[in-house]
This record gives C-alpha cells, sequence and structure tokens, in this order.
C-alpha cells in the first residue's frame, strides 16, 4: 500500500489569508487535535513581519508547542534569509520558501524579483544546512498566475534548475491561482522532474478553486508524487494573487486518498471533529468541504469486499 503524506497548511496558508486573528489557543488546540487524528506533518505558521501578516505573529510560539508533539513534523514559510533565521532559531524541522514562476507576483508576494530571490535562497539555504533543518522551495504561481496571465513551462523548468543550484532541497508545484488542470499538472511535473530528479519533486500545493483540486491530486499520484498540501475546511489562499481562493480541503483529500487504498495514518472520523475548533474561533468564516456534510464513506476493504 503506497503512503502519501497529507501536509496541513491551514495554519499558515489558511489563517494568512482571512482578517480575523485566531487565538493562539485555539490554534494550539488545533494542531494538537489534527496530531492525534494522525496528521504527521503541519505548517504552523511563516516567519514573515507582524505589521504585513498580523496573523502570523505568533509563529515562534507555535513552533515551540508543536515540537512538543511526538512524531510531528513542524514546518513554517519563510519569505527571505531573515525568515529563515528565524525559523531556525525557532527550532522548526523543516522550512519552505516561495519561489514565483511569475516575475510580477514575486515583487508583489516578497517584493523581490527573480535574481534578487535566488540570492535570499542561497543564504535560506546555507542557514538550513548549517542548522540540520529540511529546506523545500514551492514553486508557486507555477500553473498560472492572475496578475501576470499563463506562465511558460519552459519558465518554470528553467528557474526550478536555478532553484536546485542555489540549494534546494525538495520542491513542490504550486497551483498557487488555481488554474491547473489534470493534463497540466502530468506535463509539469514531468518536465520538472526530468530536469531536476524524480526525488527533488514531492510536492503538489492545490487549490480547489475552479473545482478541479481533487482530479488534479489523481493527475499528481499517476505521476508519482507523494505529498499533497491540504487545508482544513478549504482555508486561505495568496492574499497576494487576486482570486486565489480555494485550498484543497484536507477532510475532502483524506476521504478520497483513504477510499482508494492509500496509506495516510490519518483517521477521518477523528479529522471530522477538529473542524468544530475552527467554527468556534472563526465563526464567521466560511468552511468548505463535502465530507463534512455528506459523511465518510465504506471504508476501502469493505467497499471491495462488497
Amino acid at each position: 500500500m503506497t503512503r502519501i503524506l497529507v501536509s496541513e497548511v491551514g495554519p499558515r496558508d489558511g489563517l494568512q489569508s482571512i482578517k480575523p486573528v485566531m487565538p493562539l489557543e485555539a490554534k494550539k488546540r488545533w494542531i494538537a487535535a489534527e496530531a492525534a487524528a494522525g496528521v504527521q506533518e503541519i505548517e504552523v505558521g511563516s516567519f514573515v513581519p507582524p505589521k504585513l501578516l498580523p496573523q502570523m505573529a505568533d509563529t515562534a510560539a507555535l513552533v515551540e508547542f508543536a515540537k512538543g508533539i511526538d512524531g510531528l513534523i513542524v514546518v513554517t514559510l519563510v519569505p527571505n534569509a531573515k525568515g529563515a533565521q528565524l525559523a531556525a532559531d525557532a527550532g522548526v524541522d523543516a522550512m519552505s520558501i516561495p519561489f514565483s514562476m511569475s516575475e510580477t507576483h514575486s515583487i508583489k508576494n516578497v517584493r523581490r524579483d527573480h535574481p534578487a530571490m535566488l540570492e535570499e535562497m542561497r543564504a535560506a539555504a546555507a542557514i538550513a544546512k548549517e542548522h540540520s533543518i529540511h529546506f523545500a522551495v514551492g514553486l508557486s504561481t507555477a500553473f498560472g498566475c492572475t496578475i501576470e496571465g499563463a506562465v511558460s513551462e519552459d519558465q518554470v523548468v528553467r528557474l526550478a534548475e536555478q532553484a536546485a543550484e542555489a540549494g534546494a532541497q525538495e520542491f513542490s508545484l504550486s497551483d498557487t491561482t488555481g488554474y491547473a488542470d489534470p493534463a497540466q499538472v502530468r506535463r509539469l511535473t514531468r518536465k520538472v522532474k526530468a530536469a531536476v530528479g524524480d526525488d527533488m519533486l514531492t510536492t503538489l500545493h492545490l487549490h480547489n478553486t475552479r473545482g478541479l483540486g481533487l482530479a488534479n491530486v489523481v493527475a499528481g499520484l499517476e505521476e508519482g508524487i507523494t505529498t499533497f498540501d491540504a487545508s482544513l475546511g478549504g482555508l486561505g489562499g495568496c492574499p497576494f494573487a487576486p482570486g486565489a481562493s480555494g485550498n484543497l480541503v484536507t477532510e475532502d483529500l483524506v476521504l478520497m486518498l483513504n477510499s482508494m487504498g492509500y496509506e495516510t495514518g490519518i483517521d477521518l472520523e477523528a479529522l471530522l471533529k477538529v473542524r468544530r475548533i475552527l467554527a468556534e474561533a472563526l465563526p464567521d468564516e466560511p468552511l468548505y468541504g463535502f465530507t463534512p456534510d455528506a459523511g465518510p464513506m465504506l471504508d476501502y476493504k469493505a467497499r471491495i469486499a462488497a
């Protein structure tokens, strides 16, 4: 049975995109409850200036808390080398830096063009290496940009190669704007793997903005992708990419993977109960997902036997 890692990004990608600031204690309950349900990796926040994203001001405290949970891989996003140092000081297990394939989005998101971002990446990679921290690069807007429009696949490949030279240990292809379709997922995954190596591209970060999220997951599975980012209740989307709503719903992703016979290690019934924490802490924020309304299906083995 193939093992698939579901990486929960809601405490970062979900919360950074909404106006309310979720209380620290509620965030801790969320992280602890997901870990108890079997989620093995959680992106707990990002080390960005609090004046830009006050929702992320408590990231260091969340890292400290999450590091106390046995077996949990604690991840944070870092926008630059300064953020990487803060993440290292906090003691994260892994960090990810966003590298937008759209230069316009890069300038809007992290205030750096491609050459400047590659320099930040080199410095961040050196910090991660010094502290034995896994260093991943998210190839953002890889499937298209709401500002620039279509992004050349050749450009994605070229920038991925440059990021590998700058110190990336692993890549994710990120559908920041929800433009990806299954054929494009297959095609771009193959091209990037051919350029940087199969073992370097392991992750997809997908949105369900146009209803294609799970279809794109299946395409990724067929190309050997083993890690998928998702957000509980579908919270989030990039605040610096207009119209980029609709993170992949963790509950729906886990239902599909478990039903298909993949091993996630996640108890879906327990995961569904975690939504109550979000509903109580963020009463005015809509939560998405079909599984919470319809309920789990028969388990895989029972359906095969029938």
